[in-house]
C-alpha cells in the first residue's frame, strides 16, 4: 500500500540524516581529543626542554666561598692612527682577593645595597616591576633605567658576558633565580662584592680598596665606601683616574643620601662623610695622549662592556696622530708656562680635526693630566662650558639662510632688548663704546655683542638651536633654558663638538660626525667594527663662503684686533673666532683651514675667574696660532672659495643707509615751512636712520617691508637709542632727519613796521628821498631793506635813524617805496608807500632803457676746454641798472640763472658762464633790471656743447 511505503522512506531518511549527525559529532570530538593531546604533549615537551635549558644554563654557579676561575685575560692595546705607536695597553691582570663578608664593614655592604638593589633582601632573583619600568621609561622617554637586580648583575658581570642579546638575558634571569634558590642572600653578597669589577682590573670590593685607597676594605670610611659602590654602574666613566671624577665624588654624595634616606646613616652621618676628603692612590703614569685614551676607553665601555675592554684581547686602532698631539702638548706646556702667575688660569685644552673627515686628530684635555691641583684629569674637551662669542658665526649663519647679507646694517647703539621693564638685558661691546651703523662683516669681524644680539632676534633662537643640533651639539635640549645671550655664550658647549660644528665652515657646508676609532680588532684579528666614511650637508654654500669671507678678513678685525694679530698665518689664509665669557671665566680661540680645524680653550677647571681680562685673542689665540703654524708647515696652501654676489637690491641689506631730500630751515636745522624765507632754506640729502625692523621683516628680509614696524615687540626699543645717536652724531655730511618742523618762523615773530614818511602818494620835489620809520620784533631787529620800484636800493643795519635816497637816477612820475624790516633768522615785514617825483629840470629821461648781447657771436661750438665762457653786453643806461642776469635756456625750455651782476663800474658789461652744462643747445640771453622797475630781455644766440 502507497502510504506506509511513503512513511518508511521518510522514517529511513531521518534515520540516515540523524545517523550523519552522530559521526559528524564523534569526529569533531576525536578532533578536540587529539588537539588537546598534542598540545598537551608540546607543552611537556616545552616543559621539559625549559627544565633541561634551565638545568643545562645554571649548571655551573659559583661557589660563594672561592673566586670564580675566568678565561686567561689578555690585554687590550689602543693604538694611533698609524698602528704603530701603542698609546695605552689595559692590562689583563687581575687584581682579586677574596673577603668574607663578615670582614666586611656594614656600610660598605649597605653603600651597594641602598644604590644597586634596595629589595635586595625581599625579591627572588629578578624584579617583574622592575623589568617594566625599565622598558616604559626606556621606550617611551628615550631614557635609561636600571631594572636589573644586584643578583642580576652578579651573574651579568662575573658569570655571563655584557652582550645585549636575547638568550643572555634569559640566561641571566634563569641563572638569577636558581642562584636566589641555591644560596642565601649573604653568600649571595658575598660573591657580589667578591667577583664584580670595579674598574682597572680591580675585581672585589678588597682589590678596588687595596687600588684606590691603598689600603684593606676593612679600614676604609663611610665616605670611601660610597665612593666604591659608585664604581660598577661604570667603572670606566667613573674611575677616579679618568675624566669623570667630579661625576665620582657626585655620585658618591648621592649614595650617602640614599643611606640616610633608607635609615642605614643618620642624616648627620651622611653630611659628615659627604665633607670628608677623598685621597686616591697615585695612578699608573705610562699612557701617551691620556685624555684621548680615556674618551676611548669611555667609549668602548660602553659598546662592549668593561670586562671585554679589561679582558678581550683587543686591538684598537684610533685616529690620533701622534706627531700633531705631540706638537698640541709641546705648544700648551711651552705658552701657557706663566699663565697661572699672569692670568690666574691654571689650565688649557686643545683639540684638532680633520674637518674633510671628522676624525680627532689631537686632543690634550688640560695643561697636565697628572697633576692633581689643577684637575688635571679632568678632560676640559668634553666639558660643557661656556663658549663667549665664538657662538657668533653659528648665528650670522643661521641669519645668511634667512637672506641677510655681510653687508647688511645693524646699529650698534647700546640698547635694553627686555620688554619686561622690571628684568632689563643691556649688553655692551667689550670697550662699553657706541659705532653706529655697521654692516655684519664689520660686527662679526670685530665680535660686537649688541649687533649680535639683534642677529640671534632677527634669526630666532630657534633656528640658531635647530642648527646647532644639525651641526652636531648635544647641550641644547631644553631650549627654554636659553634667551638672546646665547649669541654672546649664553649657553654650554663642549669644545670637541664646537670645533667639529666650525668643520662645516671648513668644508664648505658638509659636517662628518665625530670619529676617533678607525678599526677594532678581537684577540683573533677579527674586524669587529670599523670605520666608513660618512658626511650630510648642513649648510649651504653661499652662507659658509660668506662666514668664511669675514672671519678670514685680517682687515676687516683690525680695529679691534690690530693688523698684526694670533688670528692670521703668514704663509697661508686662515679663518678664526675668538670667544671670551662674561667676567673672564673662559677664553676661546677656534680656527681653520679647508684641512685642519683647532680649538682652544683656557680657563680654571674649578671655574675660577681670571686675571688681568683676558680674553680669547690674549691667552687662547697664541697657543691656536703656534699649533696650527707647526703642523700646518710644509703643507700646501689652500684658499677659501669667495662668495657669490649677494647684492638684494634693499639698501639697507646691502651696506646702505636709506636717504631722502628733504628742505630744512638752517636756522633751527628743522624740517622748512612756507613760512621759511627761501634764503634759509636748504636742501639736503638726510640719512633715514632707523632699526633694520623698521625697513624688513625679519623672518623674509628680502620681501616686502612691514606696513607697521611698530607691531614688532623689539622695534621701539630699538629705534629710540637709534634717534638718540643719530641726534648725537650729526654732522654735515650725515644729517639727521629732523623730527620737527620749524617754528621759530610764524607771524608772531614778524617784526612791526610804521613808515613815518613819506607818507603815501607824498609829491617830492628835490632830489632825495628823507625815510623814517618805527620798528620793533621780538628777536630784535638785525637789517633794513630799501627799494625803489622793487630794486633793492640800500641796506641799513645797526641804528634805525632816517635814511636820505638819492634819486638822481630817477625819472619825474609816480614811484614805488618798499621798506622792510627783518630779525636776525629772516623772519621780515615790509610797508609799502607810493611817491610823485616832480623835480624841476630832471635830466633823466623817461625813455626805456636797452640791452644787447654783443658777443659771443651765435651758433658756437663749445667744448668744456672753452670755460669760463667770457660774454658781452651793451647797456644804454649802466647808472641806471639794478641787476643784470645771466639767463641760459635747454631745448626743453627750462631756464636756469647761472650768474648774476649787481655792481657796473663800465660799459660794456662783462659777464662769464663759468661751468660747462651738460652736453646739449641752449639759448643764451640777459634780463637787465632797472631803477625803474623794467625788466627788459636783451637778444638771444645759440650756442652748442659737446
Amino acid at each position: 500500500m502507497p502510504i506506509p511505503q511513503l512513511r518508511s522512506r521518510e522514517t529511513t531518511a531521518w534515520k540516515d540524516s540523524s545517523a550523519r549527525a552522530n559521526s559528524q559529532k564523534s569526529s569533531k570530538k576525536s578532533f578536540k581529543k587529539r588537539l588537546f593531546s598534542f598540545a598537551l604533549g608540546l607543552l611537556v615537551t616545552g616543559v621539559v626542554i625549559a627544565l633541561i635549558a634551565f638545568m643545562w644554563l645554571s649548571r655551573d654557579l659559583p661557589n660563594p666561598n672561592q673566586l670564580i676561575n675566568r678565561e686567561v685575560a689578555q690585554s687590550t692595546k689602543i693604538y694611533d692612527r698609524s698602528g704603530e705607536n701603542i698609546l695605552y695597553e689595559i692590562s689583563g691582570d687581575e687584581r682579586r682577593t677574596l673577603v668574607p663578608l663578615s670582614e666586611v664593614p656594614d656600610y660598605v655592604k649597605q653603600a651597594t645595597i641602598s644604590i644597586e638593589d634596595k629589595n635586595f633582601y625581599k625579591h627572588g632573583g629578578f624584579s617583574i616591576w622592575a623589568m617594566a619600568r625599565t622598558a616604559v621609561t626606556n621606550v617611551l622617554y628615550n631614557r635609561s633605567a636600571g631594572g636589573s637586580t644586584l643578583t642580576q648583575q652578579f651573574i651579568k658581570n662575573a658569570v655571563l658576558s655584557n652582550e645585549k642579546t636575547l638568550t643572555r638575558k634569559l640566561k641571566e634571569l634563569i641563572m638569577s633565580y636558581q642562584l636566589e634558590k641555591r644560596f642565601s642572600k649573604d653568600e649571595i653578597l658575598q660573591m657580589y662584592l667578591n667577583e664584580i669589577p670595579y674598574g682597572s682590573n680591580a675585581y672585589g670590593v678588597e682589590a678596588a680598596s687595596q687600588k684606590y685607597f691603598g689600603k684593606s676594605v676593612r679600614n676604609i670610611s663611610l665616605a670611601e665606601a660610597a665612593v666604591l659602590a659608585a664604581l660598577p654602574q661604570s667603572p670606566s666613566r667613573y674611575s677616579p683616574y679618568g675624566a669623570n671624577k667630579d661625576l665620582l665624588l657626585g655620585r658618591k654624595d648621592y649614595i650617602l643620601d640614599l643611606m640616610a634616606e633608607q635609615g642605614y646613616v643618620t642624616k648627620d652621618e651622611s653630611e659628615t662623610a659627604k665633607k670628608q676628603e677623598i685621597v686616591f692612590k697615585g695612578r699608573d703614569n705610562n699612557i701617551t695622549a691620556p685624555h684621548f685614551v680615556m674618551y676611548i676607553k669611555d667609549i668602548l665601555s660602553e659598546k662592549y662592556g668593561e670586562k671585554t675592554i679589561e679582558q678581550g684581547g683587543l686591538k684598537i686602532y684610533t685616529t690620533l696622530d701622534l706627531y700633531k698631539q705631540k706638537i698640541a702638548e709641546e705648544v700648551i706646556t711651552e705658552k701657557t708656562k706663566d699663565y697661572p702667575t699672569k692670568y690666574g688660569a691654571n689650565n688649557a685644552a686643545l683639540v684638532s680635526i680633520d674637518p674633510k673627515t671628522g676624525q680627532i686628530l689631537a686632543m690634550v684635555g688640560s695643561r697636565d693630566y697628572f697633576d692633581d691641583s689643577i684637575d688635571g684629569q679632568v678632560n676640559v674637551t668634553t666639558r660643557p662650558r661656556q663658549p663667549g662669542s665664538s657662538m657668533k658665526p653659528l648665528v650670522y649663519a643661521s641669519l645668511f639662510e634667512k637672506g641677510y647679507t655681510p653687508d647688511t646694517i645693524l646699529y650698534d647703539v647700546v640698547t635694553n632688548f627686555s620688554t619686561n621693564p622690571a628684568d632689563p638685558y643691556t649688553p655692551h661691546d667689550y670697550d662699553l663704546g657706541e659705532r653706529g651703523p655697521v654692516s655684519i662683516r664689520k660686527a662679526l669681524a670685530g665680535s660686537l655683542n649688541i649687533p649680535a644680539v639683534k642677529a640671534i632676534y632677527l634669526t630666532g633662537i630657534n633656528s640658531v638651536i635647530d642648527l646647532a643640533e644639525n651641526l652636531g651639539y648635544t647641550t641644547f635640549a631644553d631650549r627654554s633654558r636659553f634667551g638672546l645671550s646665547l649669541v654672546l655664550g649664553g649657553g654650554e658647549v663642549k669644545l670637541l663638538e664646537h670645533v667639529n660644528a666650525y668643520s662645516a665652515f671648513a668644508r664648505d657646508g658638509q659636517l662628518s660626525p665625530l670619529v676617533s676609532i678607525l678599526k677594532v680588532e678581537d684577540k683573533n684579528g677579527k674586524v669587529i667594527e670599523e670605520y666608513k666614511p660618512s658626511d650630510k650637508k648642513v649648510l649651504d654654500s653661499q652662507v659658509v663662503r660668506m662666514i668664511n669671507s669675514i672671519l678670514s678678513d685680517n682687515v676687516a678685525r683690525t680695529y679691534v684686533f690690530g693688523a698684526k694679530n694670533n688670528l692670521t698665518l703668514s704663509d697661508r689664509p686662515v679663518a678664526a673666532k675668538t670667544g671670551t665669557t662674561n667676567d673672564y671665566y673662559d677664553a676661546w680661540t677656534i680656527g681653520y683651514t679647508p684641512s685642519l680645524v683647532a680649538g682652544v680653550w683656557v680657563g680654571n677647571s674649578n671655574n675660577d675667574q681670571m686675571k688681568g681680562r683676558p680674553d680669547g685673542s690674549v691667552v687662547a689665540a697664541p697657543i691656536w696660532h703656534d699649533y696650527m703654524n707647526k703642523v700646518l708647515a710644509g703643507t700646501p696652501v689652500e684658499n677659501f672659495k669667495e662668495p657669490d654676489s649677494y647684492k638684494t637690491g634693499k639698501p639697507i641689506l646691502d651696506g646702505q643707509i636709506p636717504t631722502q631730500l628733504v628742505k630744512v630751515d638752517v636756522s633751527s636745522n628743522t624740517l622748512a615751512t612756507d613760512a621759511t624765507p627761501p634764503e634759509f632754506i636748504e636742501e639736503k640729502n638726510v640719512a633715514l636712520h632707523h632699526s633694520i625692523l623698521f625697513y624688513v621683516d625679519r623672518s623674509d628680509p628680502r620681501g616686502a617691508a612691514p606696513k607697521d614696524p611698530t607691531s614688532d615687540p623689539q622695534y621701539l626699543l630699538w629705534e629710540e637709542p637709534i634717534q638718540k645717536w643719530a641726534t648725537k652724531n650729526a654732522s654735515s655730511s650725515d644729517f639727521v632727519l629732523p623730527e620737527n618742523y620749524n617754528e621759530l618762523h610764524k607771524p608772531e615773530n614778524k617784526p612791526t613796521l610804521e613808515v613815518i614818511s613819506p607818507s603815501n602818494n607824498e609829491t617830492i620835489n628835490v632830489a632825495s628821498l628823507e625815510v623814517k620809520i618805527k620798528t620793533s620784533s621780538p628777536r630784535g631787529v638785525k637789517r633794513i631793506n630799501y627799494y625803489i620800484n622793487n630794486n633793492l636800493w640800500h641796506t641799513k643795519t645797526g641804528n634805525l635813524d632816517a635814511l636820505v635816497i638819492p634819486l638822481n637816477n630817477l625819472g619825474n612820475g609816480y614811484q614805488n617805496l618798499k621798506v622792510q624790516a627783518c630779525d636776525d633768522i629772516g623772519n621780515c615785514s615790509d610797508e609799502t608807500v607810493n611817491f610823485n617825483l616832480l623835480i624841476k629840470d630832471n635830466s633823466v629821461s623817461i625813455s626805456k632803457n636797452s640791452i644787447s648781447l654783443i658777443s659771443p657771436s651765435s651758433s658756437l661750438a663749445l667744448n668744456l676746454i672753452d670755460f669760463p665762457l667770457p660774454i658781452v653786453f651793451q647797456v644804454t643806461h649802466p647808472e641806471r641798472i639794478s641787476q643784470l642776469n645771466l639767463v641760459l635756456r635747454d631745448a626743453e625750455g627750462k631756464t636756469t640763472v647761472p650768474n648774476i651782476i649787481k655792481s657796473f663800474s663800465s660799459n660794456p658789461i662783462n659777464i662769464s658762464l663759468e661751468s660747462a652744462p651738460k652736453s646739449g643747445v641752449y639759448s643764451i640771453f640777459g634780463e637787465l633790471h632797472d631803477l625803474n622797475g623794467d625788466i627788459i630781455k636783451s637778444n638771444e644766440i645759440i650756442l652748442t656743447v659737446k
